[in-house]
């Protein structure tokens, strides 16, 4: 389950990290935010499942900001964190999750968190799609006054450059004028992002090579070149791998 936490005060944010890190089950913290106005765009950018949201903070409050992350499809699940319970019934107005008084316990958090009715992305992205048939099977590009194809079963990896995707595949290189995020979203279960600027075909990924200086590239089947992993999207990585 992917968790953003947000709180204008940092000791309240670090207390929730570490509840968090001292779960037992597949919980991570991809991103933080101090202000209301930031979280519905961190949702999108880290694909957050859950948000720990605060009521009171400096701009939109909290119980605005459950409003607008509503209307995001796929909604996040939203629990409210904060140290004024009489907000708990204009809070179950809004349909939230839950609800958490600061200091927040570690066994209240544990029990909101098991009992959530959320379907996270990745499993989602498991579960065979409807959509199948409703999807691109090639990516295309204008090319000396043609049109260059290029099945997407063939793509091993996209990266972003200045305003242009790189499509690298089996035969060579091709330049598309899309976005990076519109292609991981139409196409969740066959690539996965390993870098801000960085897609990799899923079926294609077989390993990490860690370099001296700590950073880790990913090894990719039928391709010579390697490709950094960002530190954010590292645990992701490792546990695809893990998991086979």
């Amino acid at each position: 389950m992917r968790i953003l936490v947000v709180d204008d005060e940092a000791p309240a944010r670090e207390r929730l990290r570490r509840l968090i890190e001292d779960l037992d089950g597949d919980y991570e913290v991809v991103g933080e935010a101090t202000r209301g106005d930031e979280v519905a765009r961190l949702c999108i950018e880290q694909s957050a499942d859950l948000v720990l949201l605060d009521v009171k903070m400096p701009g939109i409050d909290g119980l605005d900001v459950a409003e607008i992350l509503a209307g995001l499809e796929p909604p996040p699940a939203v629990i409210l964190v904060t140290a004024y319970p009489e907000y708990a019934l204009a809070a179950f107005e809004r349909k939230v999750a839950d609800y958490l008084v600061k200091p927040v316990r570690f066994e209240r958090l544990r029990e909101a968190l098991e009992r959530l009715p959320i379907t996270t992305r990745a499993q989602r992205s498991a579960e065979p799609e409807a959509a199948d048939a409703h999807r691109r099977a090639h990516l295309s590009a204008h090319y000396r006054g043609g049109v260059q194809t290029v099945p997407v079963e063939q793509v091993l990896y996209l990266l972003a450059e200045q305003k242009y995707v790189t499509v690298r595949h089996a035969d060579g290189r091709m330049l598309i004028d899309e976005s990076l995020k519109a292609l991981e979203q139409e196409f969740p279960d066959r690539f996965m992002r390993i870098h801000r600027n960085a897609l990799v075909a899923s079926r294609c990924l077989v390993g990490l090579e860690k370099c001296a200086d700590g950073t880790s590239l990913a090894v990719l089947a039928g391709c010579d070149e390697r490709l950094p992993v960002s530190r954010r999207h590292l645990p992701d990585v490792r546990r695809f791998l893990r998991n086979g």
